[in-house]
């Protein structure tokens, strides 16, 4: 039968449609596949696309996370909340959103100048223009007219002190019968010199420290600032000077901050890179990293604290936090978890952030895009807060009130985010997957009304560091890291304090902390302390004075 030719063509038709299947199947699949390289290289350009808009934005875009609504837009958002808990618009006063402008009562010149000295100027006409044009006749004053305010100022001068010191000796003992030979001899007490074998007074150094750390003037401008007062002050003799006294001084005023953050219920930390050049067995490109502790709202004094390290490891905040129990409100860093007697919250500004960096060019209004809507939630957060805040809510009243108004938000944003599945490797997928792995911390704000809804104070604290960096680039050496850590923390617990950061500074150098001192007596020269306000409110007076105790160059064992 196989020698049939009928069935033969049909046997060779069949492997013929067969063959044709096979190669409609293999360019199918080959058509498939092009097609997902297609929608592949479609997302990655995409993806390119949103980077490029992204930094396009970080580069010269506005930094504000503030977003202009147009009004109306924002209700027809409010749905998802609304289904949530139906009552929120009519609970909420209408005021829940605090104006974008409030114009400011203008400042008069007395408010203005309020701590400034003044005194009254009088001009008077010279003596050969007093005859009267007239008659001739000598004139004279009969009163004064104000004209105007002016303010003046008088460029910082430095002088040379001479130090010298009386000594006293009793007249009744020199003339004594029965004590010839011993005369009372007694010297007026002085303190220590600053620096040993140094003309270095308090004034310099904390101007130094003034102008280095709270106005980010790097050292080699100070240098040539000196020059101009016709004194030849080089950046390594500053140098020098700054690391001794933030070594044996500040320290240990340091270290009682130290002790007294750890007492506190409520933290926040932050962290940023630092270069330091000379880290043993380091390349001195690799990052180092500034920490930034401090407390939270808790209604007390506040405590910032600086902390340089070589690493990021998570170790380096379980060391410095250790003996702390309570909440610690961080960003996303990981290295913040599972620290012992810690119970950590997540920042929700940093979940805004996300979705905002995810909104494409141009499209910040258009509120059916995912990313404008994940911001608008935490929008709605912020609100509530800052409604709160308004109130002047207690910590209690805070809590409940979180309870009744922002969980139902929150609610609504967890099953919202679980409706999202963005194309992986986008930035609304990361603003998705940061939030959702992070929920539990996200949540934690809600069991204590201490506890703060985001960490921007502690972004806020760590900012001036940041700023400085842009000026002096590096730290030399391990030391000089660490004594710009310990002086940044002086100069932002003054700035916390409302104090004046340079007179705080001269105030606690002329003190002379050291490590015999009791916590009684660190605490007077804490900012919040009456004794340190009493010595450190009033104004400026720009005067340096240079005490001649020697020379100071030998110092070349110190660089910041």
């Amino acid at each position: 039968m196989a020698g049939n030719p009928k069935d033969s063509k049909i046997l060779a038709y069949k492997d013929m449609v067969n063959q044709l299947n096979k190669t409609i199947s293999a360019q199918t699949e080959r058509i498939q596949s092009l097609q997902k390289t297609l929608e592949a290289d479609r997302l990655e350009k995409e993806n390119l696309r949103q980077q490029i808009e992204y930094l396009t934005k970080k580069l010269f875009g506005t930094s504000s996370e503030k977003r202009k609504d147009i009004a109306g837009q924002l209700n027809l958002f409010d749905e998802a909340e609304q289904e949530a808990d139906p009552t929120w618009e009519q609970e909420l006063p209408d005021d829940i959103t605090v104006p974008e402008h409030k114009r400011k009562a203008r400042r008069t010149h007395a408010d203005l100048f309020k701590n400034v000295p003044s005194c009254d100027e009088i001009i008077s006409l010279p003596e050969e223009e007093r005859n009267c044009p007239t008659c001739g006749t000598q004139m004279e004053c009969i009163g004064k007219e104000f004209v105007r305010h002016e303010f003046r100022f008088t460029p910082a001068k430095g002088k040379v002190v001479n130090i010298y010191r009386e000594t006293y000796k009793c007249p009744e003992c020199a003339i004594s019968e029965e004590h010839p030979d011993d005369q009372t001899f007694v010297k007026a007490p002085v303190q220590e010199p600053l620096i040993p074998e140094s003309y270095a007074s308090e004034s310099v150094v904390g101007w130094a420290m003034h102008q280095k750390y709270q106005n980010g003037l790097p050292l080699n401008r100070q240098e040539e600032d000196w020059k101009q007062l016709g004194v030849p002050l080089s950046r390594a003799t500053l140098a020098n000077w700054i690391i001794y006294c933030a070594e044996n001084y500040l320290r240990h005023v340091y270290n009682y901050f130290h002790r007294q953050l750890r007492m506190r219920k409520y933290l926040m930390a932050d962290e940023t890179r630092v270069q330091v050049l000379n880290e043993p067995e380091r390349n001195p490109e690799t990052d180092s990293w500034m920490w930034l502790f401090r407390s939270g709202e808790d209604g007390l004094p506040p405590i910032l604290l600086y902390h340089y390290t070589e690493t990021r490891a998570k170790f380096h905040a379980a060391s410095f936090l250790q003996g702390f129990s309570g909440y610690l409100e961080t960003d996303g860093y990981q290295g913040y978890n599972n620290l012992p007697d810690i119970k950590r919250c997540s920042c929700w500004a940093h979940v805004r952030r996300y979705f905002t960096d995810a909104i494409p060019k141009g499209k910040e209004y258009d509120y059916s895009l995912p990313a404008v809507q994940g911001v608008q939630f935490c929008s709605k957060l912020f609100d509530c807060e800052r409604y709160s805040k308004t109130k002047k809510h207690t910590a209690e009243q805070r809590k409940q009130f979180r309870l009744e108004k922002e969980k139902p938000i929150l609610d609504a944003f967890w099953n919202w985010l679980e409706q999202q599945h963005p194309n992986k490797g986008t930035r609304l997928a990361k603003a998705v997957n940061y939030a959702q792995n992070r929920k539990d911390t996200l949540m934690t704000y809600l069991e204590d009304g201490h506890c703060s809804l985001s960490n921007n104070l502690s972004e806020n604290a760590i900012r001036p560091f940041t700023i400085g960096r842009k000026n002096w680039l590096f730290s030399a050496s391990p030391k000089g890291a660490t004594a710009s850590a310990i002086v940044y923390t002086m100069v932002e617990m003054a700035k916390a304090n409302d104090l004046n950061i340079y007179k705080y500074l001269t105030y606690l150098l002329s003190q002379r902390p050291n490590d015999k001192m009791s916590d009684e007596q660190l605490e007077q020269l804490a900012p919040w302390s009456e004794t340190a306000k009493s010595r450190t409110c009033s104004f400026i007076v720009y005067k340096l004075d240079f005490l001649c105790y020697g020379n100071s160059e030998s110092w070349s064992r110190y660089m910041i």
